[in-house]
């Protein structure tokens, strides 16, 4: 993700924000929640208006480091919290305009919900290396000097971090028009309990997280499987039936669907694998992670 250099005449409230969509974008992917972003954003832009601008030679690498080290120091106390959330912990999803374009394949990658997903995986340093060097392509000797470690462990951390993800990072990014075609024909085959269509869709290891934070009631566990999945889905809506659903667009462009099930609001995303199939099934019920995705009226 580039910025437009400001010109050297701006003020640091000026040159702060024109780096401030990068600055969110870097720390949404290190910590997966939009709230905790926007915090260490803020605190970002006090030390930068603290700083001694006569020691500051290039503006974008000390916002990037101040950021970087902040969310490396958030997300290693956000994994306390996040063992003890109520059932599965997914990210905060947000509007696929949050950011401004990601101008490469890399970056919009590193956006995609299931991509967050996976990289809470990582350890804090893993996950720091990982974003910076494949989404930001810093070089090994800057990474390391962020992250506090020799570039040769840097080099580790990073080869670490792509093993732990490689066997689930065979993903694609399908047209938006494929995606929002598949994920039309799952949700008709989900509303008319067509189990057949359903199990077209569905790859024999899918997997379905919910997300309720124990505000909404939602299953406490992955439900993993596909003749399981199955059952969960037809029984759930079976059950409580569907609401209105409507298409929008999440994180790295990709569609999802905000409906709901049994009086709660929920947005559904899907991790959908070359084979054309579905991985995943995202279903975000928390709604203090659904404010920076909700469509307009």
């Amino acid at each position: 993700m580039t910025a437009t250099p400001p010109p050297a005449t701006a003020t640091p409230e000026a040159v702060f924000e024109d780096y401030r969509p990068l600055l969110l974008g870097l720390a949404y992917r290190l910590l997966g929640s939009m709230w905790d972003a926007e915090d260490v954003v803020q605190e970002g832009y006090v030390r930068w208006a603290a700083a001694d601008r006569a020691e500051i030679r290039v503006p974008r690498a000390f916002l990037v480091t101040v950021v970087s080290r902040l969310a490396l120091d958030q997300l290693r106390a956000a994994r306390v919290t996040r063992e003890a959330y109520t059932g599965p912990w997914l990210p905060e999803p947000v509007a696929s305009d949050a950011f401004g374009p990601s101008q490469t394949a890399e970056l919009r990658d590193s956006l995609a919900y299931a991509t967050l997903h996976l990289m809470e995986r990582l350890t804090p340093p893993e996950r720091a290396v990982f974003v910076l060097r494949e989404a930001f392509e810093l070089p090994y000797g800057e990474i390391a000097s962020i992250v506090g470690v020799t570039v040769a462990n840097c080099r580790q951390l990073h080869s670490r971090a792509g093993r732990h993800l490689a066997a689930d990072r065979e993903r694609f990014r399908p047209d938006p028009a494929a995606h929002s075609e598949l994920l039309g024909r799952f949700i008709d085959a989900a509303q008319q309990g067509d189990l057949a269509a359903l199990t077209d869709l569905l790859s024999e290891d899918v997997v379905v997280w919910n997300d309720g934070g124990g505000r909404v009631r939602a299953a406490l566990r992955p439900v993993e499987g596909r003749e399981i999945v199955l059952a969960f889905l037809t029984g759930l809506l079976a059950r409580y039936g569907l609401g209105e659903t409507r298409l929008v667009s999440v994180n790295d462009g990709s569609p999802a669907v905000w409906t709901e099930v049994d009086g709660s609001r929920q947005l559904v995303a899907l991790d959908i694998r070359q084979d054309g199939l579905i991985h995943g099934i995202f279903a975000v019920l928390n709604p203090e992670k659904l404010t920076r995705v909700a469509p307009q009226t």
